[in-house]
């Protein structure tokens, strides 16, 4: 039995958040602090030296002996540089611990060794990582002892942005200027700031690490790239919220206490729809808070699962024939007061305000829908858009059945004058007692769905930062309610104009509008009627952030330039490049190294069977081991066939210098032939002795956890 630990003593113990800077900054200290964190103010040196020197103190309380700028460059993962506390030693031998405002306000890596997209040559190294004081810093305990870690934004020596906070913060200004722009219309004059908030939905599986070591497939990609389905998968639905077991839930218990500590509020776990599949969700932060508490998440799943044998899988689809792996990104806009701008309230027929901000979403989503497609796309992702597993890739909103009427109404006739009410769910069973059903059913098959009160955003990958996606809605939103105040601003009368503009929001972008299935092939027939992109490629979304109306409204907010955009293009095309051919090679060495000389025994020992059989009995039925030797003996040429054709194709793609057109090739070239060489060794899998096997197979990994 564990011992006892109560959430509430330990949560954000490990954080320096507001309640300790409260106690421990003098008062004048912590309102300049607050003004600069709610008012966008710059800080001063003499303010920032105060308050590094109470952290530096906190963090050595808790055992620290580093500090580190912990960033986010494009690479996927999260940074750090770590550097002690002491100074140098003084004549007496001695050192002393110090830390100024000036090293917490401003970090220095190389900048020259992370992704730039031909932002920064290799000569020009320098780079800045700059304080987020909005985030607030943690000290991360694990075994390499206690390190203080601040969050911060990382750009380059001439000021571009290098990180997926730095364009985070700026679209986060956007939205909440165009937000208080709006509200101000309305007659609203006490919010002073309005904040995108975000929950991330983590899936990911677990498997055993010994078996893991064994697969170099997964050790090097992240995913098999060959395997064979065992003979059950998760077609009886019995793994999805069911019974959590002991060494799972064991692991489960540590990673939320170690969350809970960093000040991430982990909420809900369980069983996912495949085995050996999870799911981990917080309680809604601020959307860069969230954003660095769904890294620190991902960090954590993989640490702690190493303490219990375990290895996490993140990627997006790590076993082929079983569901893979997204994260849910929900989305909404709450003001410094409390106020929810996507909260329809009882009457939402009535609600003028939220129909303007819902109908302003929808002419987001549908201006800028190969945008929002491409900031969810990844290597991994292609393996699960479209697949019936996850959204597809055609983007759609849905509204569900009570806004979905309201909209009709002010379709057809200009006005909505009522709302469906939920209605009394009646159980049949006398001792369960009835209850109100929302108004509204769900619909798992939607990309961008509308959830009560938030838009969650289901097309995102499992592996990958929540950050970009927010950047666009943050950005296309603001957008939208910027156009609109335009409009409402030169109006005469703004009842009429803003009831018009709702109208011809809704009938112009009613298309983007789906409530239906989206997995059906009729929805793909009906989404190209109307004129709805489903792009089922990263390689071909990646060009949608230069597209010009992209560009016009990230150069409108100042969220990105165009130089920055075009540097994260060919950043994207890189990655896929890199990635395909990772795998492409990984494939190579494994089927020369293990599997086909595996294969190779098992032909031998049964040609081998074969000759003993004959020379012992003439007339004994041998047709058993002639048949499975001809077949071995065929796969095994076709094998052999298919590798070499996936090393000559591989060396074609690494012989190309860069860009769509390498990425278009290793899709189309190199993918191919990977998906021809995986066909015989999957076939092979199950007719080879399982002790010759060289590698665990599915039903290793995911049924012996």
């Amino acid at each position: 039995m564990s011992e006892f630990i109560n959430v509430v003593d330990i949560f954000g113990e490990n954080v320096f958040n507001d309640t300790v800077m409260q106690a421990r900054l003098p008062k004048k200290v912590y309102r300049k602090l607050h003004e600069v964190i709610e008012e966008g103010q710059e800080l001063d040196l003499e303010t920032a030296d105060v308050i590094a020197h109470e952290m530096k103190e906190w963090a050595i309380e808790k055992g620290a002996t580093h500090y580190s700028h912990w960033f986010q460059p494009l690479t996927g993962v999260t940074a750090e540089k770590h550097d002690a506390f002491i100074t140098a030693p003084m004549s007496s031998g001695k050192v002393l611990m110090s830390f100024s405002g000036r090293e917490l306000i401003k970090g220095e890596p190389d900048a020259s060794s992370f992704p730039s997209g031909g932002l920064r040559a290799t000569f020009e190294a320098r780079g800045y990582t700059a304080w987020d004081c909005t985030s607030p810093a943690f000290v991360r305990q694990d075994a390499a002892g206690a390190t203080l870690c601040i969050p911060t934004a990382f750009c380059s020596y001439t000021g571009e942005a290098l990180d997926q906070k730095t364009p985070l913060l700026r679209s986060m200004e956007a939205i909440n200027d165009q937000s208080l722009r709006l509200l101000r219309l309305f007659g609203n004059t006490t919010s002073k700031r309005v904040t995108p908030q975000v929950g991330p939905e983590q899936e990911y599986f677990i498997v055993d690490r010994d078996k893991y070591l064994k697969r170099k497939d997964l050790i090097f990609t992240g995913r098999t790239l060959f395997g064979a389905m065992p003979p059950k998968g998760q077609e009886m639905d019995d793994h999805y919220f069911g019974a959590i077991r002991e060494r799972i839930a064991a692991y489960m218990h540590d990673v939320n206490l170690e969350l809970w500590r960093l000040g991430v509020s982990a909420k809900t776990q369980h069983n996912e729809v495949a085995p050996a599949q999870h799911e981990l969700a917080p309680i809604y932060a601020k959307c860069n808070v969230a954003v660095d508490h769904n890294q620190l998440m991902m960090e954590t799943l993989k640490k702690v699962a190493g303490r219990h044998g375990l290895q996490c899988l993140l990627h997006e689809k790590p076993f082929a024939g079983v569901n893979g792996s997204g994260k849910h990104n929900n989305w909404s806009l709450t003001t410094d007061d409390g106020i929810n701008l996507l909260d329809p309230g009882e009457t939402p027929h009535e609600n003028v305000q939220f129909l303007l901000v819902l109908t302003c979403i929808l002419k987001a989503i549908d201006r800028h829908s190969a945008l929002m497609r491409a900031s969810a796309a990844d290597v991994g992702n292609d393996h699960r858009l479209g697949a019936n597993e996850a959204p597809p890739a055609i983007l759609s909103v849905y509204l569900g059945d009570q806004l979905g009427d309201v909209l009709n109404q002010l379709i057809r006739t200009g006005v909505a004058t009522h709302s469906i009410e939920g209605e009394m769910l009646e159980t049949g069973v006398k001792s369960i007692p009835d209850f109100m059903k929302d108004a509204t059913d769900r619909n798992r098959t939607s990309p961008f769905a509308f959830t009560g009160n938030k838009f969650e955003f289901r097309m995102l990958g499992s592996q990958d930062s929540v950050a970009q996606p927010n950047v666009v809605l943050n950005t296309i939103v603001a957008e939208a309610f910027a156009e609109a105040c335009e409009v409402l601003e030169q109006a005469d009368d703004f009842e009429l104009a803003v009831h018009d503009l709702i109208k011809k929001y809704a009938v112009d972008h009613q298309r983007i509008v789906f409530n239906g299935n989206g997995y059906s092939d009729e929805w793909k027939e009906e989404a190209k009627r109307r004129g709805l992109l489903n792009i089922l490629s990263m390689v071909d979304a990646i060009p949608a952030y230069i597209a010009p109306e992209s560009v016009a409204a990230f150069e409108k907010f100042g969220v990105f330039t165009k130089t920055e955009l075009e540097s994260r293009v060919e950043i994207e095309y890189e990655i896929y490049a890199k990635t395909i051919n990772i795998e492409a090679r990984a494939m190579i060495n494994i089927a020369s190294k293990q599997i086909i000389p595996a294969a190779v025994r098992s032909t031998a020992e049964i040609a081998d069977s074969l000759s003993k059989v004959k020379n012992a009995c003439q007339e004994a039925d041998v047709s058993v081991q002639t048949e499975l030797l001809t077949e071995m003996s065929a796969l095994l040429a076709e094998t052999k066939r298919a590798l070499a054709k996936l090393w000559e194709a591989a060396d074609g793609g690494s012989a190309m210098s860069g860009g769509r057109e390498q990425a278009v090739y290793y899709r189309d070239v190199v993918k191919t032939a990977m998906d021809v060489l995986r066909s015989p060794v999957d076939r092979l899998e199950m007719i080879v002795d399982k002790e010759l096997w060289p590698m665990p197979s599915y039903g290793d990994l995911i049924f012996e956890v």
